[in-house]
């Protein structure tokens, strides 16, 4: 699931922690790219994959039978063609674990609750640490506080166009539409914020490879689209010309490694990086952008400029789930809300203060051919 605005200027102990920030975040971003992947502990646990063995046989654990197990296992073809149909839904496979997915969260909880008697720490099992579902969903804080960066998104969006296309002054007939030239910018980052988090809560609620691929694939297009954002923004360019210019080598280059992950390798440790560096880039532009533009809403840039990268590290050092729920990357989840929030507060007063300057340049303007 980030994102990124604009913002002005400042002096003295401001502008050094303005010079400071781009070498700490580029420092607390970049070292995850250098984080290891291993195979998870858990997979190679022999209690664990036994467990697993036994369990797809008999569709039981300890004399406890599995409902789920009475279907067929990952796809093998039923006896009637309505069963088929039925059980091969999106909706089925949503709301039901199959035979293989049942046995390896119940051998995963009971290893779990062995290993916590002997005194032993949670490990990961298949790259995730053993959640406890809730309404079967797979991770639940995860769901929910991409359910609630989704609610955020939205409000903000739609608080930013009841700003600019009804509170704010319009353009004189003859030039339809807002004076803030951005507009049409914040409204696809919107657009695309909305889709990631949406693909982000399927995920979290339900690993499968269909909504692996889309929450990463949306992920890329919204850090893809927030640099593009950040480069117009920051270098105030207004003329489309340029702004194609400036967007169609990310494009082409976004849509490439999107290309590429899906049709190639989803290579985890490739995705890492270019999201890193796409990210390190649009930080440092915003955060000088911030100390040399004097925008009246910088410090609200520079908060989530510096609150983002420090969130950063709930990504870097990852600790098991508090209560069996509550994981370091939920917990990023939940921090990105407020952030989203003043974010949003951001944009809108960059286009309200954008305005008033286009304005009083337009008044001057009359003025001046008045006097000639």
């Amino acid at each position: 699931s980030s994102s990124s605005s604009s913002s002005g200027g400042g002096g003295g102990k401001m502008d050094i922690l303005a010079r400071c920030l781009p070498s700490v975040s580029v420092l607390v971003i970049l070292s995850s790219v250098i984080v290891s992947c291993h195979g998870s502990e858990g997979d190679r646990d022999m209690g664990y994959r036994s467990c697993v063995k036994q369990c797809e046989k008999t569709g039981c654990i300890d004399s406890i039978c599995y409902p789920n197990c009475k279907l067929p296992v990952n796809g093998t073809n039923l006896n009637s063609s309505y069963n088929r149909f039925i059980h091969d839904t999106l909706y089925f496979r949503w709301m039901e674990w199959d035979c293989t997915s049942e046995c390896r969260y119940q051998c995963m909880m009971n290893r779990e609750t062995e290993r916590m008697n002997a005194g032993l720490q949670p490990i990961k099992y298949h790259g995730k640490w053993p959640f406890k579902r809730i309404l079967s969903l797979q991770e639940p804080a995860s769901v929910a506080f991409s359910v609630a960066n989704f609610a955020v998104h939205l409000q903000g969006w739609l608080s930013f166009l009841v700003l600019v296309y009804y509170n704010l002054p319009q353009r004189p007939q003859g030039k339809k539409g807002p004076y803030y030239e951005y507009t049409d910018i914040w409204i696809i980052y919107g657009l695309l914020s909305m889709n990631s988090w949406f693909w982000s809560a399927c995920f979290h609620s339900r690993d499968t490879e269909i909504t692996e691929r889309l929450d990463y694939s949306s992920a890329v297009a919204l850090i893809g689209y927030t640099l593009i954002s950040a480069i117009i923004r920051t270098f105030n360019l207004r003329i489309e010309a340029s702004r194609v210019m400036a967007a169609a080598p990310i494009i082409a280059f976004v849509s490439t490694h999107i290309l590429y992950l899906n049709l190639y390798e989803l290579d985890y440790g490739l995705n890492m990086k270019v999201c890193a560096v796409m990210g390190t880039i649009q930080l440092i532009l915003w955060t000088f952008w911030g100390a040399i533009s004097r925008h009246p809403a910088r410090f609200k840039l520079w908060f989530v400029a510096i609150a983002g990268a420090l969130a950063m590290l709930l990504e870097i050092y990852d600790f098991p789930p508090i209560l069996g729920v509550y994981d370091a990357h939920s917990l990023w989840h939940a921090l990105t809300i407020p952030l989203t929030y003043i974010w949003w507060n951001f944009i809108k007063d960059d286009a309200s203060l954008r305005t008033s300057q286009q304005i009083s340049r337009a008044k001057e303007t009359g003025n001046t051919k008045k006097m000639r």
